[in-house]
């Protein structure tokens, strides 16, 4: 349904722009007679920003269509049942949050049996109560169509419990990857449109992949030996590149005190003008904190990716979903705080939310030199707490030239050897203020440098985490 009526619009759409186009090139040509090459020239010229612009504005038009299309496909009638459990399959992270979207969303609202299998160990994880799944002819019969070498990917189930090749015949599905077995049974499969089924594969796949990730992660905490192992895990998350977006020059620098770390870090962007950074320190050392650590930036990136191609930014949504996953791993005194902001060279602003983050600031030239302005925190610790009702966005304007610096409270920490912490000394302030002059990379050599300097070589306390911009 989805794509024929893409189909329908875009068949629509074209022919207005071709015949717009063939009625201004008509009424253009008999204007300007072709008997002098400069004419020629003129209406070459003419016909060809027409059709440009008629390109734009079809192009334009069919994003609109599109994303009007979707919405009515996708969140409308039976469909709409499949697209509430893909959402919410995107926020699960172990076996017991997906247990309870199949229950609420499969089994109560779209009255579907569910059959979960581990080929691997040949275990069932999932099978839904006093449904058709609990039949073990049934199972037995799923057990000698689909054998545990069975090909990743999704299938459409008939009434044996066999494969067929169209969806119009379909009462059920299967999802196959890495060796686990995914059926859902439902009566009205073929009223689902087709373009939700390789989104609910995609998102199945994702999910066993940060399980898998968090389990390996709490697997590995049991053996003391093996922290290195955790160590490459964790750092997995981290940004392996900075992006290189238009206007903008990013550098980072990260340094655990231990094998794990609760400092975190990330630069995505968003479209040619906008970028999202963020930095931020889970409470802590250790295996918890490299646990919640994985899971805000995971999180994330889960959503950064939607604001990508949805172009809306909300801020406020991922500070939620960061506070909602954390609370939901029920960790007793675990929490982070966080910056997060979006950077547009085009508006030439950043909109951000400070939760509780030792301020960051940008450093801007004023006729009388370097000056510092803090941005300041706007929001209380996520994850442990219960948020305001209103978390607000705050802005600053920026100019070109402008560095933004983002650090742990392992920087401003650092003392000497009479307990003076690095961030209350005039030197700190004097060298921002000179090193902003530089790349982000060279500012962050200097900072280090003053680091080792104001430590006297001594081993750190905590870990060091930085991430610079610089607009323009």
């Amino acid at each position: 349904m989805y794509k024929a009526r893409r189909r329908f619009f875009l068949i629509v759409v074209s022919s207005i722009i071709v015949v717009a186009f063939l009625f201004i090139a008509s009424s253009l040509v008999p204007r300007f007679p072709v008997i002098h090459k400069y004419n020629f020239v003129f209406i070459t010229t003419v016909v060809t920003m027409v059709l440009c612009i008629l390109q734009l504005l079809g192009s334009i038009a069919t994003s609109y269509i599109d994303q009007k299309l979707e919405n009515k496909v996708l969140y409308t009638k039976e469909t709409a049942l499949l697209s509430e459990f893909i959402n919410n399959l995107r926020f699960c992270y172990t076996l017991d949050d997906f247990y309870d979207v199949i229950g609420k969303v499969l089994e109560e609202k779209a009255d579907c049996s569910v059959f979960y299998i581990d080929r691997i160990k040949n275990y069932v994880l999932y099978n839904s109560p006093n449904r058709l799944t609990i039949s073990k002819e049934m199972m037995m019969t799923l057990e000698l169509n689909f054998a545990a070498d069975w090909k990743s990917g999704l299938y459409f189930l008939g009434e044996n419990f066999g494969v067929v090749s169209s969806h119009k015949n379909a009462r059920g599905l299967l999802l196959v990857n890495d060796r686990h077995h995914f059926f859902i049974f439902c009566r009205y499969t073929r009223l689902f449109d087709v373009v939700i089924y390789p989104r609910l594969f995609e998102e199945f796949c994702r999910f066993q992949k940060r399980m898998n990730t968090i389990t390996a992660l709490s697997e590995i905490a049991e053996l003391s030996r093996e922290w290195e192992q955790l160590s490459e895990t964790q750092r997995a998350f981290l940004p392996q590149h900075l992006p290189f977006p238009e206007k903008l020059d990013l550098a980072s620098y990260f340094k655990p005190l231990v094998n794990v770390s609760g400092d975190y870090y990330s630069a995505l962007e968003i479209d040619s003008n906008r970028t999202l950074v963020m930095l931020g320190d889970v409470s802590g050392k250790g295996l918890a904190a490299a646990l919640v650590m994985g899971l805000v930036m995971n999180t994330v990136k889960i959503l950064a990716d939607e604001m990508k191609s949805t172009q809306e930014e909300d801020l406020v949504g991922i500070i939620r979903a960061v506070d909602k996953a954390i609370k939901s791993m029920k960790l007793q005194d675990k929490y982070t705080v966080l910056f997060i902001g979006i950077i547009d060279t085009k508006k030439m602003n950043i909109r951000y939310i400070n939760a509780s983050m030792s301020d960051p600031v940008i450093i801007t030239q004023s006729p009388e030199g370097h000056r510092l302005k803090p941005l300041s925190s706007n929001c209380s610790i996520i994850g442990i707490i219960e948020l305001e009702d209103e978390i607000k966005v705050a802005e600053q304007r920026l100019f070109r030239g402008d560095v933004i610096f983002m650090s742990s409270d392992g920087v401003s920490e650092v003392m000497d050897d009479d307990g003076v912490e690095l961030g209350n000394t005039p030197i700190f302030e004097e060298t921002l203020k000179k090193s902003a002059a530089k790349s982000p990379r060279e500012f962050i050599n200097d900072i280090t440098a003053l680091i080792k300097q104001h430590s006297g070589g001594k081993k750190l306390r905590d870990d060091v985490t930085m991430l610079v911009a610089k607009v323009g």
